[in-house]
């Protein structure tokens, strides 16, 4: 009995399927041409299906007439002053000075001697300028400057000692017979005043 009551209801829900379809569905017709869908039915009328108008924009600047809107230029930077540079020793002023000879010792020089002038940073150490003058006569006016200098690495300033010396054979080592100066101590370039008197013998 329960499968008797399945099959019928089965049927009868395809016999409804069945009547609904034939009640919608024509018949196909080959020669039949298509039809523009009524759009009436799927937009409001007067929609046409356009799409909707974008909202206006204000007018540009430039469509009203004005002048192009320039960039606001920004503010010049201020120079930067260049580091100070230390002075060229080029334009460092040399020492001048007079070397005189002590009256004991006049005669005292001898033939073909040679006159070094030495400048040092203190009493002890290598010199920092050297000159060197073949055959002196005394009075000397002298001048040495960064010119005379034995290296460029060491600057020539101040505080700075000066000295002369007669060396008998023209060699810059010290040696028996040589005439020397006091030294002249605290001295600055650009001195101009500077005395040196040889007064001892070595």
């Amino acid at each position: 009995m329960r499968h008797w009551i399945s099959a019928a209801a089965v049927l009868a829900v395809a016999a409804f399927l069945v009547s609904g379809c034939d009640r919608h569905v024509e018949p196909f017709d080959p020669g039949e041409q298509p039809e523009q869908p009524d759009l009436s039915k799927i937009f409001p009328e007067g929609a046409g299906g356009a799409r909707p108008a974008m909202a206006e924009l204000p007018p540009s600047p430039q469509q009203r007439g004005a002048p192009p809107l320039m960039p606001a230029a920004a503010p010049a930077a201020e120079p930067v002053p260049p580091p100070p540079q230390p002075q060229a020793q080029a334009e460092v002023k040399p020492i001048r000075g007079t070397i005189r000879l002590a009256p004991e010792l006049e005669g005292r020089v001898p033939a073909g001697g040679v006159l070094f002038i030495i400048v040092r940073h203190g009493s002890a150490g290598p010199p920092l300028a050297v000159k060197r003058i073949p055959s002196p006569s005394f009075p000397l006016d002298f001048e040495i400057g960064a010119g005379d200098r034995m290296g460029t690495s060491v600057p020539f300033a101040g505080p700075m000692q000066v000295s002369a010396r007669v060396d008998a054979d023209g060699n810059v080592s010290k040696g028996p017979g040589d005439l020397a100066g006091d030294a002249a101590e605290g001295v600055e370039p650009g001195a101009s005043d500077v005395v040196l008197l040889l007064d001892r013998v070595l």
